[in-house]
């Protein structure tokens, strides 16, 4: 049996402010966004190269306050250049920071243990890790 994770809902309090960061600020692609009546509106994004989506909205899931999700992770070949890319493009985002040692031998220090951090703007915060090769 194959299982997909391919949507996480991010709560957040204004679509239009949300979808404009994710969009233009981190460069996700707009999948669609369906206007379904007055109090209810979905956004979906995608990362460049993911198989998995995230949706904001209104009215999607009123029981998850904006900006307590928490722990988004998302996984790039080189950090450093996605620090610079997220830099450019406006994002507050750490220093990279190295989590322990390195399970194995790779061409990268980097690889595995590499991360950096930043938040949209309700608090959502998110992880972005470096993976160069898969064992």
């Amino acid at each position: 049996m194959h299982w997909a994770l391919e949507v996480v809902i991010v709560p957040v309090s204004d679509v239009d402010r949300a979808k404009s960061f994710y969009a233009d600020q981190l460069g996700f692609a707009v999948d669609h966004d369906t206007v379904i009546n007055d109090d209810a509106r979905i956004v979906q994004l995608t990362p460049p190269g993911s198989g998995c989506s995230i949706v904001i909205g209104k009215g999607v899931v009123p029981q998850m306050p904006p900006g307590s999700l928490k722990g988004l992770q998302l996984v790039v070949p080189d950090l450093r250049r996605a620090r610079a890319e997220l830099v450019g493009r406006g994002v507050e985002v750490s220093e990279i920071q190295v989590v322990g040692e390195n399970p194995r031998p790779v061409p990268d220090p980097l690889d595995n243990v590499g991360f950096i951090h930043f938040a949209d703007p309700d608090g959502n915060a998110w992880a972005v890790q470096q993976i160069s090769a898969r064992a």
